[in-house]
This record gives C-alpha cells, sequence and structure tokens, in this order.
C-alpha cells in the first residue's frame, strides 16, 4: 500500500552532508488529518448548490443517514480543580450523594472537597448534582445548559455538564465551523459532530465526551448562534449510520484537494470503508489549501525531533500523497518516525507535505583573493536555484543559475576578491549564508 519514493531512495545513497549550509524548505497542502469530511470543501460544495445529504455521502461513502432518539450525554468540563464556584442569577437547587436536596439564592457557592464543614453547602456530601432554576448554571463564569456534576477525585473536584444531546451540540457547532457559513455545510456539520459524538462517547466513566479536542470543542451557552441553532434543528437525530451502528464521522478543516483513508494516516487503526480517499476541488477556497514553506535548519529539526545530529529528511508517502513515515539521517544511522509525530513536534499543518533540501557546503579555509574557488553542494526538490552573494554586507544579487548532477549535487566557481558570503536562493525561499574567507 505504500512505496518509498524514488527520489527518497536516491536521496538515501547520496544526502548531502546537513550542518551549517543546510536548510530545509517544508511546503504542503490541507490543515488536519485530512480523514472525512474536509469543512472547507463541504462549505464549497454548499456554496456549489449540493444539499447537506449529498456532501455527507461524498465524504462517508455508503453510509445511511438515519434519525435516532434523542439522549443524554455528560461532557468533562473541568478536572482536578481544588475549588469551583457555580451559581445562576435564579435561584437553582443542589442534590448530595444520599438524595438530600437544598434549595440555593441567586448567586455563587464554592465547591471543596471539604466542604461540609462549613459555607452553604454545608453538611452535604459529594458528588453534587446542580439543578437549574429559571436562569442556566454557570460554572467559573461560564454559562451551560443541562445540570452540572460535582464528583471528588483523588482530593480535587471534577466537573461535568449533562445534557440532551442537541443542546450540547448548539455549544459544539458553531465552535467548529464558522455561524455565517453556507446553511447546508452548518447542516453537514451538525450531522457528523452529532455522529462522531455517539460513536465515541465513553460508558462506565465519569464522563462521555471531553469539551476539547480529544473530542470536540464545547464552549456551552456562550458559543451558541442562532444560524447554527437552526442548523441543528433542521437535522435533529439525524445521524450516519454503516453497518448496522453509528458511523465515526472524523472531519477536518482542509484536505488540500483529496481526503486520505484512515489507514494511510493512522496505520494501526481499524480500516473503514466508509472512510475512504476522495477528491475535494472545492476545498481550495480555504488559505491552508496550501501552505509553506517552513523553514528549518537541522539543528533546529533535531532540537524538536530529540535526535542528535540530523543530516537529512526522507520521506516515505501512502497512496493518498500523505507522508506515512519521515525516515531521520543522523550523524550516526538512522530513525524512523511517523509522519503524525513529525507533524505534531515541528508543528505543520498536515501529513501532506514535501521536504526539500538547500545545501551549501561551509568552507573550511581561506583562499587567496581573487583565485577561482569551487563551492560545492546539494539541492532536491526545487527548481530554479541560483547562487547569490551578498555586497557590501547589504543586498543580493546572483551570481549564476545553479546546474545540478542526476543526484542533486552541485559545483560552482566564484573568484572572490574580499570575504564574501553566498547563499543559495530559489522562489521557495532562501539558503543558509556561508562566508568565504580571503587571505
Amino acid at each position: 500500500m505504500r512505496r518509498l519514493l524514488v527520489i527518497c531512495a536516491l536521496a538515501l545513497a547520496t544526502a548531502a552532508p546537513a550542518g551549517a549550509g543546510t536548510v530545509f524548505l517544508i511546503d504542503g497542502r490541507g490543515w488536519g488529518h485530512g480523514i472525512g469530511m474536509s469543512q472547507y470543501g463541504a462549505g464549497g460544495y454548499a456554496e456549489a448548490g449540493w444539499p447537506y445529504g449529498r456532501i455527507l455521502a461524498h465524504y462517508y461513502r455508503g453510509t445511511q443517514l438515519t434519525r435516532v432518539p434523542e439522549l443524554q450525554v455528560r461532557v468533562l468540563l473541568l478536572e482536578t480543580r481544588p475549588r469551583v464556584r457555580i451559581g445562576s442569577s435564579k435561584p437553582f437547587r443542589v442534590v448530595d450523594a444520599r438524595g438530600t436536596k437544598r434549595r440555593l439564592a441567586a448567586g455563587a457557592v464554592t465547591v471543596r472537597p471539604g466542604m461540609r464543614k462549613r459555607g452553604k453547602l454545608k453538611g452535604l456530601r459529594l458528588p453534587l448534582r446542580f439543578v437549574a432554576g429559571a436562569s442556566p448554571l454557570h460554572v467559573d463564569g461560564n454559562a451551560y445548559r443541562g445540570t452540572l456534576l460535582v464528583h471528588p477525585q483523588r482530593a480535587k473536584l471534577t466537573v461535568v455538564n449533562r445534557l440532551p444531546l442537541d443542546r450540547y451540540l448548539r455549544g459544539v457547532v458553531p465552535w467548529e465551523m464558522p455561524e455565517d457559513w453556507h446553511s447546508e455545510a452548518l447542516k453537514a456539520q451538525a450531522v457528523v459532530a452529532r455522529s462522531y459524538a455517539l460513536a465515541t462517547l465513553k460508558p462506565g466513566t465519569l464522563f462521555d465526551l471531553y469539551s476539547d479536542t480529544r473530542s470536540q470543542v464545547y464552549g456551552g451557552i456562550r458559543a451558541e448562534e442562532w444560524t447554527t441553532n437552526r442548523a441543528i434543528g433542521a437535522t435533529a437525530g439525524r445521524v450516519l449510520y454503516w453497518n448496522g451502528r453509528v458511523a465515526t464521522t472524523f472531519y477536518h478543516s482542509t484536505s488540500g484537494g483529496r481526503t486520505a483513508p484512515i489507514a494511510d494516516v493512522w496505520p494501526r487503526a481499524a480500516p473503514l470503508p466508509y472512510l475512504v480517499s476522495v477528491p475535494d476541488p472545492h476545498d481550495r477556497i480555504s488559505k491552508h489549501h496550501r501552505w509553506g514553506p517552513v523553514k528549518l535548519t537541522p539543528r533546529e529539526v533535531s532540537s524538536k525531533l530529540k535526535a542528535r545530529g540530523v543530516r537529512d529528511l526522507l520521506v516515505d508517502r501512502a497512496t493518498s500523497g500523505r507522508v506515512s513515515r519521515v525516515a531521520l539521517k543522523l550523524a550516526r544511522g538512522q530513525r524512523t518516525i511517523l509522519a503524525q509525530d513529525f507533524r505534531r513536534e515541528l508543528d505543520l499543518r498536515s501529513t501532506w507535505f514535501t521536504v526539500r533540501v538547500l545545501n551549501l557546503v561551509p568552507p573550511t579555509r581561506r583562499v587567496a583573493a581573487g583565485t577561482a574557488t569551487q563551492l560545492h553542494g546539494f539541492v532536491r526538490g526545487l527548481r530554479g536555484v541560483r547562487l547569490e552573494q551578498q555586497i557590501g554586507g547589504g543586498s543580493w544579487r546572483t551570481v549564476r543559475p545553479v546546474k545540478r548532477r542526476a543526484d542533486g549535487r552541485f559545483t560552482v566557481t566564484v573568484n572572490p576578491r574580499v570575504t564574501t558570503s553566498y547563499r543559495l536562493a530559489s522562489q521557495s525561499g532562501t539558503g543558509a549564508v556561508v562566508t568565504l574567507k580571503t587571505r
């Protein structure tokens, strides 16, 4: 399923010695893991007149749009807190572990692990369930629908929001997709968010869902918008089904022009027939459709990857075009890293990227002024590379184009009259500066 690019195999045998004279230029496509629906692509399809059902059928092949009953979900809001403040602008109630109920005046109360000894909650036993009255509850200043559950956990407190699924979605959809997008795109987002939530519930624990990117970003009432509320209502209860169960509807911002099959991105994940690679032409409206270049030196890469002496980076591509693994050619030996880990440590936008190399070998000794001298180097993945020299410590001018051999190496002759700085340059970026000192 995976193939090592010919250019990478060639580079393994002929990679230039990386060091002070080397720069990696990394550019790519898309933002996110690339699996399932691309949000910008969905936005583009909606603008082109596609209804949300057709958009979903395109990204999740073979799934069926089905209606399911409403249910309650539990969302983790806070954990390992020494204290939390819960309140409401109207009177509200609290119920403790023994079923004891207490009416609380408008305002806020502070919950501590040792609250039984003092305060408005004196005598109550954790866990506590706070129930709203005529106004929603808030925790640490943020308002939420439904009830708030406070659990003790290793002498700290955990807060969970329990509410109907579609009320939860009201706090998710506008934080996952801009609320002013086309209504059909918002409906598609509502369905995939609902499906993803149901497919990834965590029964048997204190909560079902995280409120951050470990599940979906949830902001409670402060996130809600009328446009996304309407999209959620228009698709009420609708989810995507495959093989008798709710589909795990992964989604992401920008595909770069084609989505990825799950096996190409997460090799250890179980293959799912509805998460395949599909064309995504409308994704080009995203500013992240193409990105880069990101300019890094071998020292910076070594530091970020915690790999001493990085000399070259060689990519192994999957069938979708995304990188599956990266081989790090080191001063001593070689190490392989998964593309997702490489992306995370270098803060790249996706695993659909290319590593280009500009290498100009730094001179090791002084040369006689006015003497013809050869500079050596290596270029990979770039066209129109030229050698430049610095004029008077300021601007740069072209010395000559670089003519590479088949293995990417080159030699150029210069004739400096004084100590001169040189660099490689291309349309994508410039290389490291090396200085040829004269005597």
